[in-house]
């Protein structure tokens, strides 16, 4: 039977920050999370910028090969920050990480780099399918720190791979198979910083519908005191007696930054796409 994604996006400024650095994106296609870096205003910029360029990539597969469709979207998103800061000297040193998801109606292609995160929940097992670009990431992996260690590390917010606009970019892409019944979680480290594997666990396995799910994620994340900005997008992987046609109107979420808010709780909005993009 076909498979189909349904998918919803969620952000929220979080209960320390002023403004939201974060953008994300969900629709029938592409899933995006991007958590920019630079400081206030030019982290938002660099996050809302590669949302605008990745969102391109939401289109029918159409014999597209995905992991190259995934390579173009990133580099063009990398590009246009290098344009921005040509632009503006004063956005140099802004940044911002870019995990996002191809769709091509029956596997993901997964793009990723910098320490926003992908899990993937399957038989109410949890496994995150990226790994973190960042300086403790390599403390771990060299076996210096554990992972506990490096939720408390001094230097867990030192990131080692992001676009910058700089040359050469080097994110990971692999593909993932999915099936029926999966559930794919994409979030900024405002959520994944504060809340523990096994906690995202329940939260993901609960009954109910991706609304919730990442309703339960985005009140985690503040109980657990927001001290950064957080965003969650989740699709389900589902059976359809009717898959999507080329014509058909599909809805999608622009959340964060992107969405042109800054500071209300679960910011964003949800558009209906009439025009062929």
């Amino acid at each position: 039977m076909p498979l189909t994604l349904r998918y919803v996006a969620r952000s929220d400024a979080g209960l320390v920050r002023e403004g939201n650095e974060d953008a994300g994106y969900a629709g029938p296609y592409i899933l995006a999370v991007a958590d920019g870096m630079g400081g206030h205003a030019a982290g938002e910029v660099a996050s809302q910028a590669a949302v605008d360029e990745l969102v391109q990539a939401d289109l029918p597969p159409d014999g597209r090969d995905t992991l190259d469709a995934l390579a173009a979207v990133v580099h063009a998103a990398n590009d246009r920050i290098r344009q921005l800061v040509d632009s503006d000297p004063k956005l140099r040193g802004m940044g911002t990480t870019a995990t996002l998801l191809l769709w091509n109606k029956s596997r993901f292609g997964l793009a990723h780099i910098g320490d926003s995160r992908a899990y993937r929940l399957r038989d109410h097992e949890l496994v995150q399918i990226t790994r973190d670009h960042t300086f403790v990431q390599a403390l771990v992996d060299d076996g210096r720190i554990s992972v506990d260690d490096a939720r408390v590390h001094p230097a867990r917010a030192v990131v080692t791979k992001v676009l910058q606009g700089d040359e050469p970019i080097e994110p990971d892409y692999v593909m993932l198979d999915v099936k029926a019944g999966d559930r794919f979680l994409l979030c900024s480290d405002g959520l994944s910083d504060v809340v523990g594997h096994d906690d995202l666990r329940a939260a993901l396995d609960a009954p109910g519908g991706v609304e919730a799910a990442a309703d339960r994620l985005m009140s985690l994340a503040l109980q657990a005191g927001g001290p950064d900005n957080v965003t969650v997008v989740l699709a389900d992987v589902v059976e359809t007696d009717s898959p999507p046609q080329p014509d058909d109107t599909a809805e999608a979420y622009l959340v964060g930054a992107v969405a042109g808010a800054g500071t209300s709780h679960h910011e964003g909005q949800s558009r209906r796409d009439d025009a062929p993009r």
